[in-house]
C-alpha cells in the first residue's frame, strides 16, 4: 500500500518526534504539520514509523 494521504489530528503535543523521524513530511509551525505537495508514497517507512511513534497517536495516512 502506497501512502497518498498524511494527516495530524487534533491533540499535537509538538514532541517534534515525527519531524525527527522524516523531516521531508512533516515541519514545525507552533505544533507539527504535514508538508503538502510531497510524493508521501516515497517516503512510506518513515511515515509508518511517525505514526507508531507519535505518543499522542494523532498521524494518520492512508
Amino acid at each position: 500500500m502506497a501512502v497518498s494521504k498524511v494527516w495530524i489530528e487534533e491533540g499535537c503535543t509538538a514532541c517534534e518526534l515525527c519531524v525527527d523521524t522524516v523531516p521531508e513530511v512533516f515541519e514545525m509551525d507552533e505544533l507539527a504539520v504535514v508538508i503538502e505537495d510531497v510524493d508521501y508514497s516515497e517516503f512510506e517507512e518513515g511515515i509508518v514509523e511517525a505514526a507508531d511513534s507519535c505518543p499522542a497517536e494523532v498521524i494518520k495516512y492512508e
